[in-house]
């Protein structure tokens, strides 16, 4: 999987200030906790559930996410599978 956030980074720049960033050790390990969760049918449904984990902390303000499946079920020669999303704030 690949996360890319969206978010302000200058108040943390600022100051060089942790306290006012995205934890990323924390989030990826909640990352890491849903991909390993509940068995999912669909990449899109991870992909979507991911990007709520992300926009959960209020400093992102949009995800891209890519879910990869290089072993997809596929009667095909594939490199890989990938599902890309973006999601922002209302």
């Amino acid at each position: 999987m690949d996360a890319v956030l969206g978010l302000d980074t200058r108040p943390a720049a600022e100051g060089d200030d942790l306290s006012r960033t995205v934890d990323y050790g924390t989030l990826a390990g909640r990352l890491v906790a849903a991909v390993e969760g509940e068995p999912l049918n669909l990449l899109e449904t991870l992909a979507d559930r991911l990007a709520k984990i992300c926009l959960e902390d209020r400093t992102v303000s949009e995800v891209e996410i890519t879910v990869h499946k290089p072993s997809a079920p596929i009667p095909h020669p594939f490199a890989d599978v990938a599902v890309k999303i973006t999601r922002s704030r209302p």
